[in-house]
């Protein structure tokens, strides 16, 4: 129980004492590096989030999927299945809702080569520089409506997780 007692209070110091962004605004620069899970396979992706303004963010995301379970799919993979582009554009949420400033959520839409889609995260900075993120992803239109087998690939509900990079992280001291 003092183990336990001892965890939370130190977790609990962590957060109340983080003065890391997880958000900035106008120009601030960040890079998602993870791995990407959905239904008949797992991949990596990478995003690159560019600020806007105070709470919009407009970027870039890509992603290929390293496995996928034939016995589950059914059909012949091809890579133009594994891979996949898209175009994002984000809502920044966290400084709105008053979350502190090492935390940020942030819905937001997609357009990429297989649908149209939305996606909600979160995401949460240790230090400068680094921090986590999870994300979910889900096609609001796809553009193949017949999609089945492998083409449903990376047009499927999917949860990505992985670590998240300040590129301007400099810029906070400059300021």
């Amino acid at each position: 129980m003092k183990k336990l007692l001892l965890a939370v209070s130190i977790l609990s110091l962590g957060f109340a004492y983080a003065q890391n962004s997880a958000y900035r605004g106008e120009g601030d620069l960040r890079l998602n590096i993870g791995a990407n899970l959905q239904s008949g396979g797992t991949g990596i992706m990478v995003s690159l989030d560019y600020g806007l303004g105070e709470s919009f963010s407009v970027g870039a995301q890509a992603g290929y999927l390293l496995g996928a379970k034939e016995n589950v799919i059914g059909d012949k993979i091809m890579a133009e299945h594994r891979f996949d582009v898209k175009a994002r554009a984000s809502a920044h949420l966290g400084g709105v809702i008053g979350l502190p400033e090492n935390f940020d959520i942030y819905p937001g839409l997609n357009l990429g080569l297989k649908n149209f889609g939305g996606h909600a995260g979160v995401r949460y900075f240790f230090d400068k520089g680094f921090g986590i993120f999870a994300e979910t992803q889900f096609p609001i239109a796809r553009f193949n409506t017949d999609a089945t087998g492998y083409r449903l690939l990376n047009n499927q509900f999917a949860f990505l997780v992985g670590a998240s990079f300040d590129l301007n992280r400099n810029r906070a001291t400059a300021e």
